[in-house]
């Protein structure tokens, strides 16, 4: 593939893109599932603005600095749900501004974040909307049980400045049924004690084509679909026509019959494994693997004659397309086939 890009650059097919979240999309609607994408996966407020435009009610974020850029830079960004434990004072700041500009909604699993962000809007002109951050089985944050759920709803909806806005989680792989099971009593316990739960929010690119069979949840917040990566080609969800992100490279240097170097590394790349071999897979390329990264460098070994010259081009699907996505300050879109513009990543960065 020649393009008038320097190298390394990362590549975004809009055609990839749209198809993949209209696909989705069109799921979703046949289940009357709403959709509320994460733009962790591009960070990129015109990505936003495409989902918004085929049927997503908001967007998802990860952090409050994550959010305020996506805001700023699109007009059309109105509803936002931020899926992480916020604490202290500055960021509650910035979170009570925001607050005033869009329909926000943010998440809590303890009292010590609930009363702290009580304390900084009791005497906001607008509530902020707190949902409870549930633990289905993937282990990270959320409350352990639904017995658990119930008193943390009760205390967001008694704190001065918050309003109860209902259950969040984000389970593991093949976590359906867990998360109906806990979803289902979580919300009949809150029931039983005189509260709506509005939304049950759930997520998570690999099972996305399976939501429906948690029909207790309102809505679903998938991220990497939009791109997909190679650990989604891994699992089977994906094909490689699928991939709407790929690095592209330039072969430095070529220092023995089965081994050549590309100027991608791990500031590129990214070193994240996900439980794979190697750092990526080249298009074309089934026998060639990405065995070693250094910070500039990539290196491409094969069990044959690599087939590759100093100043070749190589296209890789990164493991992890949304930690790529952090690494590089603009993306070159392409479509129908020719790279068409170069749009920077206005949330890079944005982990505050």
């Amino acid at each position: 593939m020649t393009l008038p890009i320097e190298t390394p650059a990362v590549l975004v097919d809009l055609d990839i893109a749209r198809r993949n979240v209209e696909g989705f999309q069109a799921y979703a609607d046949r289940h009357g599932i709403r959709v509320r994408p994460h733009i962790k996966t591009h960070k990129l407020p015109q990505m936003a603005e495409l989902q918004l435009e085929a049927g997503a009610i908001g967007i998802t974020c990860q952090k409050v600095s994550e959010a305020e850029a996506m805001v700023d830079a699109s007009a059309r960004i109105k509803d936002v749900l931020i899926t992480y434990n916020i604490l202290g004072e500055a960021k509650l700041a910035r979170l009570a501004k925001l607050n005033a500009r869009v329909s926000l909604s943010v998440v809590a699993d303890n009292a010590t974040v609930i009363d702290g962000m009580s304390d900084y809007f009791a005497g906001a002109q607008e509530p902020l909307t707190v949902l409870v951050e549930c633990n289905t089985g993937a282990d990270r944050c959320g409350v352990a049980t639904p017995e658990e759920a119930a008193p943390l709803a009760r205390r967001i909806a008694e704190a001065p400045g918050l309003k109860f806005g209902g259950l969040m989680t984000y389970p593991p792989v093949g976590g359906a049924a867990r998360v109906q099971s806990f979803m289902s009593e979580a919300k009949r316990l809150i029931e039983s004690d005189g509260l709506e739960v509005p939304t049950i929010t759930s997520g998570g690119t690999p099972n996305m084509m399976q939501a429906a069979e948690a029909p207790i949840a309102t809505e679903y917040r998938p991220g990497t679909y939009i791109y997909n990566d190679r650990s989604l080609v891994a699992r089977g969800v994906a094909a490689w026509d699928d991939c709407a992100l790929t690095v592209l490279a330039t072969v430095v240097s070529v220092p023995a019959s089965n081994r050549a170097i590309i100027d991608a590394g791990s500031k590129v790349l990214t070193s994240d494994l996900l439980g794979l071999t190697g750092y990526g897979h080249v298009l074309g390329h089934d026998d060639i693997r990405i065995d070693q990264l250094s910070e500039e460098h990539g290196r491409l070994v094969s069990d044959e004659p690599i087939g590759l010259k100093v100043g070749d081009l190589v296209r890789v699907v990164p493991n992890h397309a949304c930690v790529v996505t952090n690494m590089v300050d603009a993306v070159h879109i392409i479509e129908g086939g020719e790279p068409k513009a170069e749009w920077t990543v206005v949330a890079r960065g944005r982990v505050l």
